[in-house]
């Protein structure tokens, strides 16, 4: 569900209501800091494309289509790292598979990550695919670093740029999983991890799992204040 996505309602609150219209774009950027939730936010936009049984904007989580995103078994949904899959090779066998039909459902998806880490030749061959995308694919690029993206493929694709997550909603989230997790806790030991964390969720949930340890499953504020990624 999209409530999963953290401190990024208006993007979310827009995906939704694309899905609900039935507006889809054939490729979307998400850009912005790491651990912001825009990896969650990608998986979460493919299952809803996915879902069979999707009478609104979410993904009803309980088809099979559903059940295999959250096993992270789905065929049609591609997760392709820029950083490790930068070449003009692997672009090239990309472009060779986007003409095949989806296994299942409308959409074939692939998520490309730190898409800026292409090469120049590499974006050249991935342009000619979003200058001319089949119907059933849906391109989803995720990077922290949009400058380093040409402008011809930015103009081909939806943007959408995620902000870091503000304080008291990162104190808030962490908050309700601890609760929910049921971990003794003192509230005063938040601060320091939401500082440390410099609006990322992903880092702030590092650094609780190592202060919970440290703290001997327990969160102190006086043993967080001694972890040493918080001084």
């Amino acid at each position: 569900m999209f409530e999963a996505v953290v401190g990024q309602d208006a993007i979310t609150r827009t995906l939704k209501n694309a899905l609900a219209s039935g507006r889809i774009a054939h490729a979307y950027l998400f850009a912005g800091p790491r651990g912001i939730g825009k990896t969650t936010t990608a998986r979460l936009l493919a299952r809803a494309l996915l879902c069979t049984q999707r009478s609104g904007p979410e993904p009803c989580g309980k088809c099979p289509v559903c059940l295999e995103g959250a096993a992270g078994t789905l065929v049609d949904v591609i997760e392709i790292d820029g950083a490790s899959n930068r070449g003009i090779e692997e672009i090239r066998t990309l472009r060779d598979n986007v003409k095949y039909t989806p296994a299942r459902g409308r959409y074939k998806v692939y998520i490309i990550d730190e898409v800026h880490q292409l090469t120049v030749p590499a974006f050249n061959a991935l342009l000619k695919t979003l200058e001319e995308p089949p119907p059933h694919i849906v391109f989803i690029l995720a990077t922290t670093d949009p400058r380093d993206i040409p402008a011809t493929v930015l103009s081909r694709v939806q943007r959408f740029d995620f902000r870091p997550i503000a304080p008291d909603t990162l104190r808030a989230s962490l908050d309700h999983i601890l609760s929910e997790e049921k971990i003794p806790f003192e509230p005063a030991a938040l601060p320091p991890i939401v500082r440390a964390a410099e609006g990322s969720l992903r880092d702030a949930l590092s650094l609780l799992d190592t202060a919970i340890a440290y703290g001997s499953g327990r969160l102190g504020a006086e043993t967080t204040a001694s972890v040493p990624e918080m001084t």
